[in-house]
């Protein structure tokens, strides 16, 4: 469908009555064309944008992200959740105390630098399969130091938007748990080079996969100003995006992403306490140049066939865009109620294909440790026996 033209609203947003101190916005890959936006959201304002960066140094330090250690939010309640008990056995100087030992295959898909996945794979037993999907190179590296010391973990560098055909290649039909993490990770941000980040000089990329796909910096040189800015207001819900789009596309060159936030830093009318003119914008050609919001849509559609009854979905997400989608989902497939169905007189029995979802959120003790958490929210659900039927899952 084409973008959704820009729509004026005559009131602030909360997302612009809140402070959001950041220094970037993210996470997963198809290439979307400069005029076309896959499953595009028009309604409801989104309550809150990504925050993922709130937590991260400003200064120029570039990190060695092969080596980073993240800080894994919601570790112990998603790997929890994904397994289907409330809660993970209590540490304790016995190894086989602190390990459930279960049997089963599960995914990780969005590896990171693997701190789900590690925690995950202590409780699991030896005949258990860990697969794990990212798009990220680096990332994949990670994963792959991983799958040489663990036999259990199969790495697949791809987005979780291919996750059925994925693990069909490789005779996996079946799983007994998926779990995702959306948020950006700490490397990818402090790294300059990426393209994320805003108080750090890098090239304008911002590509979650570098081997593949177009930079944010290449579709600039092509894109028009009205689709620049029907981008920006639809994804970074960037209230001031034609005046944006306009000091945008006058630009000369798109080499440098500081450079890019001055720009945007100039054209923007109305600065929020405590945030960064560009943060929106950012958010807003990240989660376009990598089809973010597309992906997710497609990752929570294959949950439905590949969960085995029983099987469970936990996925974190740090922006209401996100949050919205794996909410809408959950409900829709746990009530049997489809928004399309509202109208009829008599409205079609569909499918229930998750039982009724829960939500947590980061403790206190969290985000004090941990401020990049405040954001997040994990949404669970158990797969329900009901049989899959491909025209009611979409």
């Amino acid at each position: 469908m084409s973008v959704p033209k820009y729509k004026p609203k005559s009131k602030l947003t909360s997302s612009d009555t809140k402070a959001n101190p950041s220094s970037t916005t993210g996470t997963p890959e198809s290439m979307v064309s400069s005029s076309s936006i896959k499953n595009a959201s028009t309604k409801a304002p989104a309550q809150q944008l990504d925050q993922t960066t709130q937590a991260f140094s400003q200064s120029d330090t570039v990190v060695d992200d092969s080596s980073f250690v993240h800080d894994a939010v919601l570790l112990q309640e998603t790997v929890a959740a994904v397994l289907g008990v409330k809660s993970l056995p209590k540490q304790t100087d016995n190894d086989d105390q602190n390990s459930l030992q279960l049997s089963g295959i599960y995914v990780d898909a969005t590896f990171g630098r693997g701190g789900h996945s590690r925690l995950l794979l202590s409780q699991l037993a030896d005949d258990a399969q860990l697969i794990v999907f990212d798009k990220d190179p680096t990332a994949i590296s990670v994963a792959r130091k991983l799958a040489s010391e663990d036999s259990r973990v199969h790495v697949i560098h791809d987005s979780f938007a291919t996750l059925t055909d994925s693990l069909a290649a490789i005779g996996i039909m079946e799983v007994d748990g998926l779990m995702a993490d959306l948020g950006i990770s700490s490397p990818q941000i402090d790294d300059g080079s990426r393209g994320f980040s805003f108080m750090r000089d890098g090239a304008v990329d911002m590509r979650m996969d570098t081997s593949r796909g177009q930079s944010v910096a290449e579709w600039l040189e092509q894109v028009d100003d009205e689709t620049l800015a029907n981008v920006l207001y639809e994804f970074g819900e960037e209230r001031h995006s034609r005046r944006i789009a306009r000091a945008i596309k006058q630009m000369d060159s798109y080499k440098s992403t500081l450079e890019l936030a001055e720009v945007i830093k100039v054209a923007h009318p109305n600065w929020q306490r405590g945030k960064h003119p560009a943060t929106q914008s950012f958010q807003a050609m990240r989660i376009f140049i990598n089809n973010e919001l597309g992906d997710v849509d497609d990752f929570l559609v294959q949950s439905i066939p590949i969960l085995k009854t029983g099987g469970q979905l936990a996925v974190i997400s740090f922006h209401s865009l996100e949050d919205r989608r794996i909410k809408q989902f959950l409900q829709r497939h746990s009530k049997g109620q489809y928004p399309e169905d509202e109208n009829l007189p008599m409205p079609p029995k569909r499918p229930r294909y998750f039982s009724k979802p829960k939500r947590i959120g980061p403790s206190k003790a969290e985000t004090s440790q941990n401020p990049r958490a405040r954001s997040a929210w994990l949404r669970m659900a158990t797969r329900t026996d009901t049989a899959y039927q491909q025209t009611d899952a979409s």
